[in-house]
């Protein structure tokens, strides 16, 4: 496809930012644009499984604790999240509840699955945490003790998963992933940061995840021909 071609199905408003980070040239900037397509699905791969993880992992230790329906309870008249601070968890989760009760298919499996990450990162913020019993930093069995410098507990987690869920929500959006911090310029430092804190957060809940995401995960592969491309620009530029 032409370039000219490319730009109104996409937009010049879209494509102008990977224009200017290859110096205007068109043929690099179709390429960054399908590499920076490429890389979302790559991430996005990663972050539905740690999503699943996640929420699995909660799920068990609150049906131990709360019985095989907790999600729901949790949301009736006088459940641990009919309460002010939970009020918006409680409003998410009772939606969803009606809707499927509506339709006649509720199970607490399709009530877990109607849940986006958001829920789930919540459960870790201070009025969530305290309703469920304060005991689901449990899922994070390998996470580094506490110091005098830096408290491993909930509101940690609850900033480390709300960084997963900004990403999450990027990539659903359509947002670009391939350029440097708030410069129109290639660069992929962001998104391998934010795919390390991926993996070791993996690595805290006791899941091998080169293991799990075996044949799935290629996001270094596809960060290194993005950052090769800013290199061809570069040289472009000299």
């Amino acid at each position: 496809m032409k370039f000219v071609e490319f730009q109104t199905v996409l937009s010049a408003e879209r494509l102008q930012r990977y224009l200017i980070a290859c110096s205007n040239d068109t043929k690099k900037t179709m390429t960054l644009y399908r590499l920076n397509l490429n890389l979302s699905q790559e991430v996005f791969t990663l972050l539905s499984c740690f999503e699943v993880a996640v929420r699995n992992a909660i799920d068990n230790i609150l049906v131990q604790r709360l019985g095989k329906d907790w999600l729901r309870d949790a949301v009736m008249q006088g459940g641990i999240f009919d309460v002010p601070g939970c009020r918006d968890s409680a409003n998410i989760i009772r939606k969803a509840y009606r809707r499927l009760q509506r339709d006649g298919c509720y199970t607490h499996s399709k009530l877990l699955a109607e849940m986006e990450f958001g829920v789930w990162k919540y459960m870790f913020a201070n009025p969530q945490y305290r309703a469920v019993g304060r005991g689901l930093l449990a899922i994070f069995p390998n996470k580094p003790r506490s110091t005098a410098q830096c408290q491993y507990n909930n509101t940690f987690i609850f900033n480390e998963l709300d960084g997963t869920n900004i990403l999450r929500n990027r990539i659903a959006h359509h947002e670009p992933i391939c350029f440097a911090l708030r410069q129109p310029a290639i660069g992929t430092s962001y998104i391998l940061n934010a795919y390390q804190k991926l993996h070791t957060l993996f690595l805290w809940m006791g899941i091998d995840s080169h293991s799990l995401l075996y044949g799935l995960d290629h996001v270094q592969q596809v960060c290194n021909r993005i950052n090769n491309l800013s290199v061809k620009a570069s040289r472009t530029i000299v």
